[in-house]
């Protein structure tokens, strides 16, 4: 059977690190030891991991997950701006698990200390750091990194590609590089010759591309402007391709029934399920089953069919019981205090506010639920996922049906929403495995979506404790703790085997690093040492601690009888000026006053998570009938905008993804497993509810910020608190729902 994958018109195959079909031009100055996975066939050349040209145009190897947020199209926009490539000769692809795709930003945020207080010289450190990404393979997408990432390398690349063209173009016609000119996939030669870039695949063989200064801004045709997205016509046409579409000869369906109190299976009778016509096996997976059928529906109501006993949660059995411990954990000893300026112990004289919070459980729920297709042949291993992590799912995948990494291929695929969740590698190792228990046929593993709940790696449970103290109208003292079990170290447990050392930054992260001027401001946190699996769900700790965090602000505001946006303006303005942009920015879309009519309530609230500083004001109606959200206006500084309508998507995707979870998002735990299923238990903000959005985009940070993550956290918090300046009831719990008569 043919287990060649076909894209965009010509065969795309990486398994031993080999590329047919194509051209790769550039040299990549950061990353110029990472080896070249590509390896060129007859009549074909490669320079380096990201630039390829056939008979058919340009190709483009983006080294970073398309899962709907536009990123391939960036990617691809920074590499053509220098290329001179048209626009409409571009092929995307996803690159392969490679050492030359990895994350250059991850293992910055190692380097201690608040983003927003970078130099230039600490944001170089930490691209530094970040370069040992390299020798880790390590290759992600997340953590709003992309853009910061290969704002640069992408640009590098296709400027030495160009270049690379240009001599090869010289060399052919005999005219010096100095007077050749490119333009829209073509060397130009003064006397107006036209040699488009595929008619020097051969010529460019033997170049050895320079290195070369990239672009001023102002020249800049594709960048800082709405670019077509490259996954558009695929998406709009039914073409496109995400791993539940995989189609292969002879292909069986699975599906998974895992233990649901993550502590492995007891027994199990699968009497019934063997009988239903059509299922063909029934695989015991050691922390639970899965079952293999002629169809996935089949498979999903046999894998219910099959009676299981699970062995017991070793964690609190309940909702009520994990609270109680993450509760318990104020009382232990801090963890970190990454946050601690002046001196919170000391006798301020003012007035006392104090306030405790909670945020539950959340799950990532995914539109596409986990999917993925996997072949074993005995000696070798092909997946096909929508993975955020390309080079862990190999390993992981290898490791499992013992083979080495060399002898698997990891095709991603487009994803249906992640959120974090893909960045895991459970169900492309499940999948693996039951491939593995039937050899030479090609299955596709999907979970039903209860599966997809119920064993996520959720956001965890937060707890918080605040005291602050206000003199002349203004906070000289906040005192945060702030409890909860720990992402990163949970995550890092599981992921490689042992946690680092040090405090746990990312625990405290939207709280202990904000831009204000408090002359007495210390976070700490504190974990609790529970062991229900967690993951990083979009905006990580910031998700929790931005709610805690600037609701405390606006009960300081409220109780030192000042507007809460200028509340907040005034302790930005002289710790950092980007930061104060976005609150006047939001003022002045919303035209904020402070004051509101009989049945209206506005809340602002601010962030600055992820290198981005972000501004919100939410405004709410009691309708009579319930409260339902009238418009959100959003303010971000990402420092430079490189296309305005994707980040402006993405700062509105973020604010519906905040407003999901603020209104409605609870995982609950009964017997130690979590009692929703579907999105009639857990349910996301729906189209009716979705209130009108303004965005503005402002330039004046110094260094690049995210756009996945930062709109994330101001929402919950500014809804909270304009439904308090609509009711005069202030809520310190999420969900909302809880306090509130929400329209749903």
């Amino acid at each position: 059977m043919a287990r060649i994958k076909t894209i965009a018109r010509r065969t795309f195959l990486i398994g031993s690190t080999a590329i047919v079909g194509g051209a790769a031009f550039g040299v990549y100055q950061i990353n110029r030891d990472a080896p070249n996975p590509l390896v060129a066939g007859e009549g074909e050349a490669t320079l380096n991991p990201f630039v390829l040209i056939t008979k058919d145009g340009v190709t483009l190897i983006t080294p970073r997950a398309e899962m709907g947020q536009g990123v391939q199209t960036t990617l691809a926009a920074l590499a053509a701006e220098e290329l001179d490539v048209a626009w409409e000769d571009i092929t995307v692809l996803h690159g392969p698990p490679a050492q030359a795709y990895y994350n250059s930003v991850f293992l910055g945020f190692a380097i201690p200390g608040a983003h927003y207080k970078d130099t230039a010289f600490k944001h170089g450190l930490r691209q530094q750091v970040g370069k040992v990404g390299k020798l880790l393979d390590l290759q992600g997408t997340g953590g709003s990194t992309s853009m910061k990432d290969f704002y640069e390398r992408m640009r590098y690349v296709g400027a030495s590609a160009r270049e690379a063209l240009k001599i090869a173009a010289s060399i052919k016609i005999g005219v010096d590089v100095a007077d050749l000119t490119t333009k829209d996939s073509a060397v130009i030669a003064p006397d107006g010759t036209i040699i488009p870039y595929v008619d020097l695949v051969e010529a460019v063989r033997n170049v050895t591309a320079p290195d070369v200064e990239l672009r001023d801004k102002s020249t800049w045709k594709y960048l800082g402007r709405p670019m077509p997205r490259t996954d558009m016509v695929g998406k709009s046409t039914g073409t496109a391709q995400y791993a539940t579409d995989i189609q292969l000869d002879r292909m069986k369906f699975a599906t998974v029934r895992m233990s649901p109190t993550r502590n492995g299976m007891i027994s199990y009778d699968a009497d019934i399920a063997k009988k239903m016509d059509g299922v063909e096996a029934i695989i015991n997976m050691g922390d639970g089953i899965a079952v293999v059928a002629t169809n996935t529906w089949l498979a999903i109501q046999a894998a219910e069919a099959v009676d299981i006993s699970w062995a017991p949660a070793t964690y609190p059995a309940d909702t009520a019981g994990l609270r109680s411990a993450i509760l318990a954990s104020l009382k232990g000893e801090a963890n970190s205090t990454v946050r601690d300026d002046g001196d919170v112990s000391t006798d301020v004289a003012g007035t006392e506010v104090t306030a405790e919070y909670y945020v539950p459980w959340l799950a990532h729920t995914t539109m596409e639920p986990m999917t993925a297709t996997a072949y074993f042949t005995g000696d070798a291993l092909e997946v096909w996922a929508g993975n955020q992590s390309p080079t862990a799912t190999r390993d992981a995948c290898a490791q499992a049906v013992g083979l080495d990494s060399a002898q698997v291929t990891i095709n991603t695929t487009m994803m249906g929403g992640a959120f974090g969740r893909r960045g895991e590698n459970d169900f492309s190792v499940q999948a693996a495995l039951i491939a593995k228990a039937m050899p030479n046929t090609p299955i596709r593993m999907a979970w039903s979506r209860k599966e997809d709940i119920r064993n996520d790696f959720f956001r965890p449970a937060i707890a918080a404790q605040f005291r602050g103290v206000i003199q002349d109208a203004k906070a000289v003292l906040v005192d945060g703790k702030i409890a909860g079990p720990s992402v990163f170290h949970i995550s890092s447990l599981r992921q490689q085997g042992s946690i680092p050392p040090g405090p746990d930054r990312l625990h405290v992260e939207g709280a202990a690093d904000q831009p204000y001027s408090i002359p007495n401001f210390r976070i700490a946190g504190y974990l609790t040492d529970i062991d229900v699996p967690l993951g990083f769900w979009r905006s990580v700790g910031a998700s929790a601690n931005g709610f805690i965090l600037d609701t405390f602000i606006d009960e300081l505001a409220h109780a030192a009888g000042t507007d809460p946006l200028q509340f907040r303006l005034d302790l930005a303005r002289s710790e950092h000026g980007p930061s104060a942009s976005v609150i006047e920015a939001v003022r002045e879309m919303s035209a904020w006053t402070g004051n509101t009519p009989d049945g209206i309530g506005r809340g602002v609230a601010f962030t600055h998570s992820f290198g981005t500083p972000v501004a919100e004001v939410i405004e709410v109606e009691d309708t009579g009938n319930g409260i339902k959200i009238n418009k959100c206006w959003i303010a971000a500084d990402l420092g430079v905008v490189l296309d305005p309508r994707i980040v402006k998507t993405q700062m509105i995707s973020g604010v519906i993804y905040g407003l999901s979870a603020a209104m409605q998002g609870e995982i609950t735990f009964s017997d130690g497993m979590v009692e929703q299923e579907n999105f009639y238990d857990y349910d996301a903000l729906r189209m009716h509810t979705v209130p009108k959005f303004e965005v503005r985009l402002l330039e004046n940070n110094l260094f690049l910020g995210g756009a996945g993550e930062p709109s994330t956290p101001p929402s919950m918090p500014a809804l909270g608190n304009a439904l308090f300046d609509l009711t005069g009831t202030r809520a310190r719990e999420l969900p909302l729902i809880k306090t509130f008569d929400l329209i749903l």
